[in-house]
């Protein structure tokens, strides 16, 4: 016999002799039966609920009521918890807002209430989604004492569009004329944002790219243009987005650089061929020669939106700086987790 067999059968028979001995204490277990596996387990981990369908705003016209919704995965414990807002990434043309569990489970694992948040896409035109986006802020401090939320410690984070929307909604804290709707008696300021191969300037959103994409955003279709301008209809023939460059800031995270912003983590990937990492690259430059605080991380070879982004390194470095920034949750002096908390 070898002494790599020795080894294997000396495990197997310790193995053997530990369940032997646990199952001898078991016996007596109610439900017990000779063969059944007895296992303990440290109850630590809290559970965690989800709400779907919270109308967090609503958008009146003269025919009509919009209603706009959220998700929110609630850790189900009393401490006072920090919150992020998720705003996903379409292109301008969508809101898709129950994509990314991957990243909100782990926030909310973490500790985070976590709300993700659909927003008015094309052919609604800019400002609408910087409005939805702060609106979606107000209703979590309005409701705050109901999630267990603590109102000094809201962040956001966005992908791509999303990205964009959680770069205009942190960069124009103060801003108060976004604010429109309902909770105006909250503040919509947060205090960290996360942008994931975000938008930063509206004009050049494909630097660096091809010049055929370079053409294309420059077309009056693109989604970019019809964002600030709107399609064409009757005598308006459309405009690309570049036919009012000022314009086009003013609707842009780079534009908005003149108030106090919050900390940023910017994270961007080198292989991305949809929205050019320059859009990252100036922000965080922009940001840093201000004197503000911000973390630029390039993600080598990540495409947009591709699976690197739901790899557990992208996800836990996006955690890991919630955490440092916002805090984790606070525990209640002197409370205890009831069963029924933040329901």
């Amino acid at each position: 016999m070898n002494l790599i067999n020795m080894i294997r059968m000396g495990s197997v028979i310790a193995m053997t002799v530990v369940a032997a001995a646990a199952s001898a204490g078991d016996a007596q277990l109610p439900g017990y039966s000779a063969g059944a596996q007895v296992v303990s387990v440290d109850g630590k981990r809290s559970q965690v609920d989800q709400i779907s369908g919270v109308i967090y705003s609503q958008i009146r016209s003269t025919r009509a009521v919009r209603q706009l919704r959220m998700s929110l995965i609630v850790p189900r414990t009393s401490d006072l918890k920090p919150a992020i807002v998720y705003f996903p990434g379409g292109g301008f043309t969508s809101a898709d807002h129950e994509k990314y569990f991957e990243m909100r489970s782990a926030l909310a694992q973490a500790g985070f209430v976590v709300a993700a948040a659909e927003y008015r896409v094309v052919p609604d035109r800019f400002p609408a989604l910087v409005q939805d986006g702060k609106a979606a802020v107000r209703y979590l401090r309005a409701h705050a004492a109901e999630y267990g939320i603590d109102p000094a410690r809201i962040g956001v984070l966005g992908d791509s569009a999303g990205g964009y929307v959680s770069q205009m909604v942190a960069v124009t804290n103060g801003e108060k004329s976004f604010d429109k709707g309902d909770y105006l008696d909250q503040s919509s300021d947060v205090q960290a944002a996360v942008t994931l191969y975000g938008i930063s300037n509206l004009l050049n959103i494909g630097e660096g790219f091809p010049p055929k994409i370079q053409q294309t955003h420059q077309s009056p279709a693109v989604t970019e243009a019809l964002l600030v301008n709107g399609p064409a209809f009757g005598g308006f023939a459309g405009a690309a987005i570049s036919t009012d460059p000022a314009k086009a800031l003013a609707a842009s995270s780079m534009g908005h650089l003149n108030g106090v912003e919050p900390p940023f983590l910017i994270m961007h990937g080198t292989a991305d061929a949809l929205v050019s990492p320059v859009q990252s690259k100036q922000l965080f430059e922009a940001l840093r020669a201000k004197g503000s605080k911000a973390d630029y991380v390039l993600v080598k070879g990540a495409g947009h939106g591709d699976l690197t982004w739901f790899q557990q390194p992208v996800i836990d470095r996006v955690v890991t700086w919630f955490k440092a920034v916002l805090g984790g949750p606070i525990a209640k002096v002197g409370g205890e987790d009831e069963p029924k908390a933040n329901l």
